[in-house]
């Protein structure tokens, strides 16, 4: 996974996972398949894009099954060698294999360029503490969205860490997807969560000594009249933050923005530093792994960096436990 250059850079790391190593297994499969066959028919010749197309419909229909998407990437070309085929690159679901895909003239076998596949398989290993990018005050975000099971779980690991180290809050920041349609904002559960998003990102943004502990209560029961009152938010200030769209509205454009640059579409998604990183390369969704992330990103760590925190995994959606949980890196909620 990179962790450095462009927001579009960055955020192709989405695919970094299954989806990249299915499109190896696609192409190896092929591989075979155009070994054993390779000296049938090699008569009626079609034209490049013809062949193309041919091969894109077969990988998609008999390969993918409808899972991903393949297709072509740049211009088909005209390989001049011994064997005259047609050579291409392809994404899958927006991720390119840096390795051509042959077919022959007449469109009916083809097989990737196998001596690039070691090249691909590099960009699937794990980050680790060693590659990550430093600095001195390190940026852990986390997009999210309220009613999320996944996001719930996130945050509840994140008020964890901060629990163990109010400091470390200063390092953390939970951002929301959502966006703005005809002044109104938009999530993807429908309004109620829309409106939870937005009062969390009023708290957040003015009177952000109440976030995290607003938070550790809301995660419980979901119960936002009784947790405002528990938690002391001043209410005045909150409704005319979430009521007035040069408050409310501008603070939760900038997370939305920001989802839309670095083509966040599920809850949660974390980015170290700028670049997306994976809290199960650094032992799942518990508050450990997530102290542990974090404190790659410093030049010099802080003293909760030695500190050990739980190692249990978080409950999921909402719960009155800490622990409880069970997820992998598929479990978030997708726009």
């Amino acid at each position: 996974m990179s962790n450095t250059g462009s927001p579009k850079e960055k955020t192709a790391n989405f695919l970094e996972g299954k989806n990249l190593i299915i499109g190896i297994l696609v192409l190896i499969c092929l591989a075979l398949v155009g070994y054993v066959v390779w000296a049938t028919d090699m008569v009626h010749y079609i034209s490049k894009d013809k062949a193309a197309e041919k091969a894109i419909s077969y990988i998609n229909k008999e390969m993918l099954g409808g899972r991903f998407t393949a297709e072509v990437s740049g211009n088909v070309e005209e390989d001049k060698g011994i064997y005259q085929l047609y050579k291409f690159k392809i994404k899958i679901d927006g991720q390119e294999i840096p390795s051509y895909v042959y077919v022959t003239r007449n469109g009916t076998i083809l097989f990737p360029e196998s001596a690039s596949l070691k090249e691909v398989a590099t960009t699937t290993k794990a980050v680790t503490c060693d590659t990550v990018q430093k600095a001195d005050k390190p940026a852990l975000e986390a997009f999210v969205v309220s009613n999320c099971p996944y996001g719930l779980q996130m945050q509840r690991i994140l008020a964890e860490v901060v629990k163990a180290d109010q400091s470390i809050a200063e390092n953390i920041k939970i951002s929301y997807i959502g966006s703005v349609e005809n002044g109104k904002i938009v999530s993807m559960h429908g309004d109620q969560e829309a409106q939870e998003n937005l009062r969390q990102i009023c708290i957040r943004e003015e009177q952000k000594d109440k976030f995290y502990p607003y938070l550790s209560c809301y995660m419980k029961k979901g119960e936002t009249a009784t947790c405002l009152k528990e938690v002391g938010v001043d209410e005045n200030q909150l409704n005319s933050c979430m009521t007035d769209s040069n408050k409310g509205l501008k603070y939760a454009q900038v997370d939305f923005s920001t989802a839309t640059q670095y083509g966040v579409s599920g809850s949660p998604t974390l980015f170290l530093n700028g670049s997306q990183v994976n809290e199960f390369d650094f032992g799942g969704r518990t508050a450990q792994a997530l102290k542990s992330l974090l404190c790659c990103g410093f030049n010099s760590q802080p003293s909760i960096c030695s500190q050990q925190l739980s190692t249990d995994e978080a409950a999921v959606a909402f719960s009155e436990q800490y622990s409880g949980g069970t997820s992998s890196g598929d479990s978030s909620c997708a726009q």
